[in-house]
């Protein structure tokens, strides 16, 4: 015996009358809306006409801008963005060796983030321009860079943009052939970010890979991308005095085996040395007002720094300490 289901069949033409209809009674026009979704005004006519050759993606996109899509929570969409864009560099890594530094082979870490408040949404084109625009050097790779050479892709219909620093050729050679440089980033224009990078100490040469965790390197890395998320923030919204909150988060993988120490800035006032990692994996995460995040940049890093650190089985990591690393990631920035 068949049972009856409690969801009724999808109507797509009343669908649509009412996608026209709120359409209408927002003060949209076709143009508009089409922009909004980010489809083309074709696309957009099409499905007023009632076409069903639409893929499902653009119609949720044109239905999600009337409020036609009952949206999971924004963390739940931002843990989505974050899964698709892991198991795109998965798909990008597979045909690669085992091995290979850009599977990082001994762990890796990712940064996320997403922007809540009041935003505009730019056209790809416009999006790429601005994330271009906040790039700025600090000694390392910067972060969501996509310099000449590497693969970017972007995926019009979702208003996303990746970039992968793929391995050269084989005959070719690439002399940064560390974990560190093959970094994967996927930035969505709705102001979602996360980017993937192995360890700059597994590249170093000076020790076995996977053997420690650098005590300043986690501070750099983070700052960086809660700078970067200032900016876009500052960038994206409607208003000078619009409110707008960074939703950050960072996860550090392959921890086990590896103890902390001071390697990459021997000068630094964090000479700490750790025990060996309690847990393979530490997952971070802040709620922070994006015009607060510059000024005081090493309050906002301190809890995130002294629960990685915690990892180690170090304790009392003081705000001071946190502030000069900080001081030294301003004064590194050049263009």
């Amino acid at each position: 015996m068949s049972q009856t289901s409690s969801i009724a069949p999808l109507s797509w033409p009343r669908l649509v009358e009412e996608a026209l209809r709120r359409r209408k009674a927002e003060g949209l026009t076709q143009k508009d809306h089409a922009a909004l979704a980010g489809v083309s005004h074709p696309t957009m006519a099409a499905f007023e006409r009632g076409e069903t050759t639409l893929t499902l993606a653009k119609a949720m996109d044109i239905l999600r801008v009337v409020g036609l899509v009952d949206e999971p929570s924004p963390e739940d969409a931002q843990s989505r963005f974050v899964r698709e864009a892991f198991e795109r560099w998965q798909a990008l890594v597979a045909p690669l060796a085992q091995d290979a530094p850009a599977r990082f082979p001994n762990g890796w870490y990712r940064i996320d983030y997403w922007l809540e408040g009041d935003l505009r949404t730019p056209d790809l084109a416009a999006f790429e321009r601005l994330l271009e625009k906040l790039v700025v050097k600090k000694g390392g790779w910067p972060v969501f860079w996509a310099p000449a050479g590497v693969d970017t892709f972007m995926r019009e219909g979702e208003g996303v943009i990746e970039c992968w620093w793929s391995p050269p050729s084989e005959d070719a050679h690439n002399i940064f052939d560390t974990p560190d440089f093959y970094t994967f980033w996927s930035a969505r224009t709705t102001g979602r970010m996360v980017l993937m990078r192995g360890y700059e100490e597994d590249g170093a040469g000076t020790f076995p890979a996977g053997a420690i965790l650098d005590t300043t390197l986690p501070i750099w890395r983070m700052g960086e991308v809660l700078l970067h998320a200032e900016r876009l923030a500052s960038l994206l919204k409607k208003t000078a005095d619009s409110a707008v909150t960074v939703h950050f988060r960072a996860l550090y993988t392959g921890l086990s085996g590896r103890v902390l120490r001071s390697w990459a800035n021997p000068l630094s006032d964090l000479v700490i040395q750790g025990h060996a990692a309690r847990s393979d994996e530490a997952e971070l995460q802040a709620e922070i007002p994006a015009a607060d995040i510059e000024g005081r940049l090493a309050e906002h890093l301190l809890p995130l720094t002294a629960s990685l650190y915690e990892r180690f089985g170090v304790a009392g990591l003081s705000l001071d300490r946190v502030k000069a690393e900080v001081e030294r990631l301003k004064a590194s920035s050049v263009r």
